[in-house]
Parts: C-alpha cells; structure tokens; sequence
C-alpha cells in the first residue's frame, strides 16, 4: 500500500517493530489500546465547517493504523510488517511541522460527487496560522497525486511546514488558527481549544 507523506528527509522512524504487538498480543489487548486511541484522538480533530475534517496524526495514532492493518490483512511475516510501518510512519510528524489527515465528508453520494468536483484544490488551500504570523497552506499529497481532471478526492495527507519562530511563538502562548481558504469553501477558526492547542504542540520539538 502506498500512503507515505514526506517530512525531513532520512530522519529515523519514529514507529519501530520493536515498538508494535504481535497479532496474538494486539488481539488480546485490541479493545482496551482502541478505547486509548480513540480517547487520545478527540483532542486532535478539527472541524473545519459542516464538511471537512482534520485529524492531526502523530506516532500512537499512526501504531494504531498499523497494527488494525497487520490485523486485517493478518500479516506476521517481517517483510510484510516492514511494508506497514514505511508505509505510515513518514506521517508522523518530525517536530517542526504537523501532519494530518484531511476527510472531505457528505452522506448524499450526488451530493459528494457534486462537491468533490467543485472542491478541486482545496487541499492546497487549507492553512494553519500561529498568532502573529503568515498562515501557513498545507503541502499535501506528497505520496501521490489525489485529485483528477474531475474531482479532488475525499481523504488527503497534508503537512504543514512550521519556522522555528512560529515554534517559538505557539511555546509562548500564541493562539493556534486554522481554516481553508478555497473558491467554493471557506471556514475558519481563530484559535483551536486549549486541549487541541496542547496536544498539537506536543508535536513539536
């Protein structure tokens, strides 16, 4: 499967075989590690208006990935679970940027594909901003390319890239905004939650 997100290149990976349950181990512990993760993930969503979703992704949410697809697909063999963890790790973020799964969400099919049409580009278009500073648009899709002649897609990996004074200034207590800047969408939010805030800037080195 090929889900990679590029960040600093060569960095060594943050998610290790050593660091992942076996799936007679992962079986056992399943319920209790999702309830975790879900947990963990509430403080690292963003709603962008009525239909796109963030979801800020960092090494535990993206172990859990892993493991439900070595699950899934019930692969032991070494290669196998190499695959998964090249596969997810580069979208854990390297400490000077965040990385996030972008969901472009409508339950009416018509409705989504109308949209998905007029929606090309926005992932290029969604942006974070440090209080004091340019807003930041996401590099997206760097795995490979997600949109078409037609329409974007509904799920895309972004990464927004942070200067070391953005850094400095979230460390001091500058709000977080965030929103999408786009012909057929626009949303925003000054300044995510406090426990949002929190846990993106645990993120960071």
């Amino acid at each position: 499967m090929t889900m990679t997100t590029t960040g600093r290149a060569g960095r060594a990976p943050r998610i290790t075989r050593e660091s992942l349950m076996t799936l007679e181990a992962y079986a056992k512990a399943r319920n209790e590690f999702r309830a975790k993760v879900m947990e963990h993930k509430k403080s690292r969503i963003v709603h962008l208006g009525e239909h796109v979703t963030l979801l800020f992704e960092d090494e535990l949410t993206m172990r859990y990935q892993i493991q439900e697809m070595l699950r899934i697909e019930k692969t032991f063999e070494e290669a196998g679970i190499q695959d998964e963890i090249d596969a997810y790790d580069p979208l854990v973020p390297d400490g000077s940027n965040f990385k996030a799964t972008m969901l472009i969400e409508y339950e009416d099919v018509d409705e989504r594909k109308h949209a998905l049409a007029q929606l090309k580009g926005v992932e290029d278009r969604t942006w974070i901003q440090v209080e004091g500073h340019a807003r930041v648009f996401a590099i997206a899709d760097e795995d490979l390319e997600r949109e078409n002649d037609e329409k974007t897609s509904s799920v895309h990996f972004l990464r927004f890239e942070l200067s070391p004074a953005m850094v400095a200034s979230l460390k001091a207590g500058a709000a977080l905004g965030m929103g999408v800047d786009h012909v057929a969408l626009t949303a925003s939010i000054p300044a995510v939650g406090d426990a949002t805030r929190a846990a993106l800037l645990r993120d960071l080195v």
